[in-house]
């Protein structure tokens, strides 16, 4: 069951449009923490950090739309939050929208909202993030899951400051200021078909990218300190890492940035006496059976056999290259035939690494699937 728990955090439901949720305070200001230097909830102390934290104090007030890019873990909801308690809208709401948990039926109605009535199970009128967002900032995170209708949605309402809830008449006036951010490659995710490349133009206006772990230099552990002292804080503890601990998380490379660092010590700190020691890189999966092999059957006529358990990609690859082996490599008529535009078929041969096959190239990877009988 979809819960609006994991998609929306700090907000209030009660806030009408323009309201603030707290008294408007001072502007926050970078400080010493310990080693560390702390501008709002980011904590560094290297020379790639300081560098984000003057470009956030710069960028703060701009009305601007503002796209975080960087690594899953890397800590780009806490830059968003950090550009908002930086601005002048820091008052106001920030919410937080996690475009991946969106349902896709659910999506127009969470962010634009509806009327009573205007479809089956609205029992009620409903404002979307929009609206509740109004003098304040909203924060789309893994943007490039975004369905691409809504994606045309969104890109008016940044053109235009307006939207209207789904089934009213009026167009209503919004005034937020738009962070987005995504874990990819925003040119991949274009030539993929998952983000429209103007939609991706008018979220580059300012771009900021945060780094991840491996290249902070000596920041992983002066983080995993500060997240045991919080830990020895909270319980009335006075651990302390190992030397071996602190050489550990000092060499290894955190695939999974700060969020992997944090769960670690968290671990280590359960798991340990008065001395902390890490279990890195261990294996803390639980052990399941291999999933059956995904195997697609193309025949020598006009049928492809996809066996129950295939993914929708290897599916759809399937079918795209037996299409255009059938029809001599004619992306044209295999466009037409497959029901969609020329362009999202060379976006998704591009995806492919086959922009540019031949019909030898194409023949070749077709006689790499097992003929069926």
């Amino acid at each position: 069951m979809f819960d609006p728990n994991t998609v929306f955090s700090a907000e209030s439901q009660n806030l009408s449009p323009g309201t603030a949720t707290a008294t408007q305070g001072p502007r926050p200001k970078r400080r010493a923490h310990g080693r560390l230097q702390r501008l709002c909830e980011l904590y560094g102390a290297c020379e790639v950090m300081r560098t984000l934290f003057d470009t956030l104090d710069r960028v703060a007030d701009t009305s601007a739309t503002v796209i975080v890019l960087g690594e899953s873990g890397s800590g780009k909801e806490l830059v968003a939050n950090a550009l908002h308690e930086l601005s002048e809208r820091r008052g106001r709401p920030f919410i937080p929208v996690n475009c991946g948990a969106l349902p896709e039926t659910l999506i127009e109605s969470e962010l634009f909202g509806h009327e009573r009535g205007s479809f089956t199970g609205a029992a009620r009128t409903h404002r979307g993030c929009f609206e509740r967002a109004n003098g304040g900032t909203l924060f789309l995170d893994e943007i490039t899951e975004m369905p691409l209708d809504m994606q045309v949605r969104l890109l008016r309402v940044l053109e235009s400051g307006r939207f209207s809830r789904i089934g009213a008449d009026q167009e209503i006036a919004t005034d937020v200021h738009v962070i987005a951010a995504s874990n990819r490659d925003l040119r991949a995710a274009v030539a993929a078909g998952k983000l429209r490349e103007d939609l991706m133009y008018r979220l580059c206006v300012i771009p900021v990218s945060v780094p991840p772990l491996r290249e902070r230099g000596g920041d992983a552990l002066l983080l995993a300190e500060m997240f045991l002292d919080r830990l020895n804080e909270e319980n009335g503890t006075t651990k302390t890492l190992t030397a071996e601990a602190r050489q550990q998380i000092a060499s290894y490379r955190w695939p999974g940035n700060v969020r992997e660092l944090k769960n670690v010590i968290h671990r280590a700190y359960v798991l340990s006496d008065d001395e902390v020691d890490v279990d890195i890189g261990g294996d803390v999966t639980v052990s399941v059976a291999a999933p059956p092999t995904q195997r697609i059957e193309v025949a020598t006529g006009n049928e492809v056999t996809i066996q129950v358990g295939t993914s929708l990609e290897l599916a759809e690859r399937a079918l795209i290259m037996a299409t255009l082996r059938s029809l001599d490599g004619s992306k044209s008529k295999a466009a037409q035939v497959l029901g969609i535009s020329l362009k999202t078929l060379y976006n998704r041969l591009h995806a492919y690494g086959a922009a540019r096959a031949t019909l030898d190239a194409l023949s070749e990877e077709a006689n790499d699937v097992r003929l069926a009988a």
